[in-house]
C-alpha cells in the first residue's frame, strides 16, 4: 500500500512537471508567433524599465539607507521609517494634509469632471470645443498661479480683499495665505479648480464612443430616463476612461505640491499647507538626506497603490 501511494506522489510530480513544460514550451511558441509585435513593444518597455521601474526600486532600496549625495549610502535598516512616523511630526502634519486634499480634491474633482463632461457632451460641434477648451484650459494655464496670487494679495490692492472691503464684509485686509486657518480651504479651492485637467477629456473621449445602439436597448429593456441610461449603459461602456480618470485625480491630489510652494511658501507658515510631497522636496532638494527623503517617496507610493486598487475595486462595481 506504501509503495502504491509512493509511486502514486511520484505521477502526480510527474504530472506537474510535464505540464510546466508544456506551459513554457506553448509560452515560447507564443513569443516566437508574435516576435514582430514584441520587438516592436520593445522601445518603450526598455525606457519603462530604465526610467520608471528601476527609479522606484533604486528609491525603495536607498529609504534603508543614511546618503548624502557626498558620500557612499549606508545601511541603517528602519532607522529612516522609525523617524519618519514616530518622531517626525512635520511629516504626520504634512501626512493629515494630504489625506485631507485627497479625500476633498479627488472625489470632488472626480465628479465634477464626470458632471462637467457629460453635460457638455450633450453640445454639438464648435461649440462643444469651445466649452471643453473653457473647463480644460485652467489645467494648462501657466499663469494660473498668478492670478490667484492677484486675488490673494494680503492688502488692499488684493482683488478678494478690494471685493470684500466695498461691501463691508470685513473691516481690514486679511493676510489670506499668511494666516494659519486660511491656508487650507484656499489651496483646496485653487485645486479643485485647477484639476479639471487630463480626467476630464479621457471622460469627453469616453462619452463620444458609446455606441448609441445600446440606448436602443436600453429603452427596449425598460429604462425610462437619463439617470437610468446614465448608469446602465453609459458609465459600464466607458469603465476604461473611468478607470484611467480615477487614476489620474488620485495621483493629482496625493501629489500636490506646486500649488502650496507658489501659494503659501515652503515652508508655509505654521506648515499648515505642508504635504508629503513638499517635505520630500524639503529633504531631498534642499538638505540632500536622500536616504529620509527616499523613505518619504515610498510611503506615498504605497499610499497611491492602496488607494488606486481601492478605487479600482469599486469602479468595477459600476452599472451592476
Amino acid at each position: 500500500m506504501q509503495s502504491e501511494a509512493v509511486l502514486e506522489q511520484k505521477q502526480e510530480k510527474n504530472d506537474e512537471i510535464l505540464k510546466k513544460v508544456k506551459k513554457q514550451s506553448t509560452l515560447w511558441k507564443q513569443i516566437k508567433r508574435n516576435r514582430a509585435s514584441y520587438f516592436m513593444m520593445a522601445p518603450y518597455f526598455i525606457l519603462f524599465f530604465f526610467f520608471t521601474v528601476m527609479p522606484v526600486l533604486i528609491s525603495i532600496g536607498l529609504s534603508f539607507t543614511y546618503f548624502n549625495m557626498l558620500e557612499a549610502p549606508t545601511f541603517v535598516g528602519w532607522k529612516n521609517y522609525t523617524k519618519l512616523l514616530l518622531e517626525d511630526d512635520i511629516f504626520l502634519i504634512a501626512l493629515k494634509n494630504t489625506f485631507l486634499f485627497a479625500v476633498i480634491t479627488g472625489p470632488v474633482s472626480y465628479f465634477l469632471c464626470l458632471l462637467f463632461a457629460w453635460i457638455i457632451n450633450e453640445f454639438k460641434g464648435k461649440v462643444r470645443a469651445f466649452l471643453t477648451l473653457i473647463f480644460y484650459a485652467p489645467s494648462i494655464c501657466g499663469n494660473a498661479y498668478l492670478i490667484w496670487t492677484l486675488i490673494l494679495t494680503g492688502d488692499r490692492n488684493g482683488y478678494l480683499n478690494g471685493i470684500l472691503l466695498k461691501f463691508n464684509l470685513i473691516n481690514e485686509a486679511r493676510l489670506w495665505m499668511k494666516t494659519e486657518k486660511y491656508v487650507l480651504p484656499i489651496l483646496i479651492i485653487v485645486q479643485l479648480w485647477l484639476s479639471l485637467g487630463t480626467g476630464f477629456l479621457s471622460f469627453i473621449a469616453g462619452l463620444q464612443t458609446v455606441d448609441k445602439s445600446l440606448y436602443e436597448a436600453a429603452a427596449m429593456d425598460g429604462v425610462k430616463n437619463r439617470w437610468q441610461e446614465l448608469w446602465h449603459v453609459t458609465l459600464p461602456a466607458m469603465k476604461p476612461q473611468l478607470m484611467f480618470g480615477a487614476v489620474m485625480q488620485i495621483t493629482q491630489s496625493f501629489a500636490i505640491a506646486d500649488v502650496s510652494i507658489q501659494l503659501a511658501g515652503n515652508p508655509s507658515v505654521n506648515y499648515a499647507g505642508a504635504t508629503v510631497v513638499t517635505h520630500l522636496l524639503d529633504y531631498g532638494t534642499t538638505r540632500f538626506e536622500m536616504g529620509y527623503a527616499s523613505a518619504i517617496a515610498t510611503v506615498l507610493f504605497l499610499m497611491m497603490v492602496g488607494s488606486n486598487k481601492f478605487v479600482q475595486k469599486i469602479l468595477r462595481r459600476v452599472g451592476e
